[in-house]
């Protein structure tokens, strides 16, 4: 569990994609670069808090920022994020039409607020590559110094771990979670932190889920896709408060803002963005490379792209294209184990 993660490079000058806007509040106040107020996820020494923020490094306009976390942190507790009205949307796919280049893919699209690619490695969890929104930290436009930063770790909006496998969140207005007496209860976001932390593959994945009550109180109301190295995919819904579970059934799986679990396939191509998925994925059978899936993801962008990504499940390897960016792809690898 103790992997080096590489840094980023320029590479290929593409067209990013997306999903859906709002406008998020509830989130902690800036108050300048050096927060009066303790991170409650850090559990480092001083040294590894600096180095930490030494780390930061801005990439892009959106602006997108590149940070790696060094020591433990604490994945339980604290901030979640809460939208005020309108939820997440997001476009997602995992296709595994080559065993041997599985994939994972998404848009995000959100207000146009800082974004970070983390790099973690903790002590007793896996190492990661994630995407996080820093205004759900209180972070303003220039986060340097800012000891909000050591949170960063609890809002993966979607990542990558060392094992290969890969999570993403969209929205789902009818998800319902009642809780289950004897379970610890996590938000909404921020069990992605768990999943990438604790989970190898996508049958621990959705043990993790089924072990905890999720708070859409403490966030919007979600449903996730989960994919691994195995070629193994499965959506997690929350359908009259009872968590359901869709596994992948062929080559590809995919994940809009339209309940999956129980929906007859012809009625989820209702959705627009569901279809044009759909029918990309069946036209080739599940099989995209990364430079491909960038442009499906292209097709199904709407007016509030934040970012476009793929995950390579086997090879480590993490594409990412900002809408402020320049149109210009930044790659990360994770060494896979």
């Amino acid at each position: 569990m103790r992997r080096m993660l590489l840094g980023a490079g320029l590479a290929l000058s593409l067209v990013a994609a997306g999903c859906a806007s709002a406008t998020p509040t509830d989130r902690a106040t800036p108050t300048g670069p050096a927060s009066a107020s303790p991170p409650l996820a850090s559990r480092q020494d001083p040294e590894q808090a600096r180095r930490t923020l030494d780390s930061l490094r801005k990439v892009d306009d959106l602006p997108l920022y590149e940070m790696t976390y060094v020591g433990g942190y604490d994945p339980t507790v604290g901030t979640d994020a809460r939208p005020d009205t309108g939820p997440f949307g997001c476009s997602l796919f995992a296709a595994s039409g080559d065993p041997a280049r599985p994939l994972f893919a998404r848009n995000f699209d959100w207000d146009a607020n800082p974004a970070m690619v983390l790099r973690t490695d903790p002590p007793d969890g896996y190492a990661s590559v994630s995407l996080v929104d820093l205004s759900y930290l209180g972070v303003g436009p220039d986060p340097t110094g800012d000891r909000r930063l050591l949170d960063a770790p609890l809002l993966p909006f979607d990542g990558m771990n060392e094992r290969g496998l890969a999570v993403g969140l969209a929205a789902d207005d009818t998800a319902t979670a009642k809780p289950v007496p004897g379970r610890p209860t996590v938000g909404s976001v921020r069990i992605l932190r768990l999943v990438l932390d604790r989970a190898a593959t996508v049958d621990e994945a959705v043990a993790l889920f089924g072990r905890h009550n999720l708070d859409f109180d403490g966030g919007p109301p979600l449903h996730y896709l989960l994919a691994d190295a195995g070629g193994r995919s499965a959506v997690v819904e929350f359908v009259d408060g009872t968590m359901r579970v869709q596994r992948g059934q062929g080559r590809w799986q995919a994940l809009t803002n339209v309940p999956v679990v129980d929906v007859p396939e012809q009625q989820r191509r209702r959705d627009h963005r569901y279809g044009v998925l759909a029918a990309a994925l069946d036209a080739a059978d599940g099989r995209v490379d990364p430079a491909a899936a960038l442009r499906l993801l292209d097709q199904v962008r709407q007016g509030h792209t934040r970012w476009s990504v793929t995950y390579g499940l086997r090879d480590g390897e993490v594409r990412l294209v900002t809408v402020a960016g320049g149109g210009q792809e930044r790659r990360y690898r994770l060494p896979i184990s």
